[in-house]
């Protein structure tokens, strides 16, 4: 890979009247003549399919704590300092049944 000597970026492969050069998008063209290979090769067919999976994954921890909307006894939580660092951080939680959400300072 090779970066261009007026802005940094990288140079990408084009053509002239001479063959393959490496040139930038802002007008700088390499005068160094590189054998240059670019090969991309996409296979898909009908058992290719992408599959969309509607799905939640829980990624939080879980604790017994009573939902005051619908009164379920598991939730999830986490914790975010969202005052002072000498002060206790606030926990937030996510009922398991009804989505409710809630704070604890």
């Amino acid at each position: 890979m090779m970066f261009c000597q007026k802005c940094g970026s990288v140079l990408v492969p084009g053509r002239d009247k001479d063959g393959i050069i490496l040139k930038c998008k802002c007008g700088y063209n390499s005068r160094a003549r590189k054998n240059v290979l670019i090969t991309e090769e996409v296979k898909l067919g009908r058992e290719d399919k992408i599959e969309l999976v509607d799905k939640k994954i829980e990624t939080l921890p879980k604790t017994k704590e009573e939902c005051p909307k619908c009164g379920n006894n598991t939730a999830y939580f986490w914790t975010i300092q969202t005052r002072a660092a000498d002060e206790a951080e606030t926990r937030f939680f996510e009922c398991t049944k009804c989505k409710n959400r809630w704070r604890v300072n």
